[in-house]
């Protein structure tokens, strides 16, 4: 019951690749806080755990948090306003492929 209030239990087919894409991110504890702390402005967020990543042309859309989580196997995820995992991966170039699908284009 709990996976149907939550929207834990639903995933998006955002095509192949990292078992997160398209579930919706738990509330995973970050060095600085907890996950949904950080999406209380209904944005996008990309969880930086390289520290290499940009959301340049997008920061109006996606804010980006640059913090490491014990519990994520993965080292950056793009989730959107609702929490669902949109992409995950540390390439800047492919990231840069992914915004605008959820995010509209680049401004600036």
């Amino acid at each position: 019951m709990t996976g149907i209030i939550t929207a834990v239990g639903v995933r998006y087919d955002f095509g192949e690749g990292h078992e997160l894409l398209g579930r919706r991110m738990r509330d995973v504890g970050l060095k600085r806080g907890r996950l949904y702390e950080l999406m209380h402005g209904g944005r996008g967020l990309l969880l930086d755990q390289t520290g290499r990543l940009s959301v340049a042309g997008w920061a109006d859309r996606v804010d980006h948090v640059v913090d490491v989580s014990e519990e994520l196997d993965a080292p950056a995820s793009l989730l959107r306003p609702d929490g669902h995992v949109a992409w995950v991966g540390e390439d800047q170039q492919d990231l840069l492929s992914q915004l605008p699908k959820g995010f509209g284009a680049a401004v600036g």
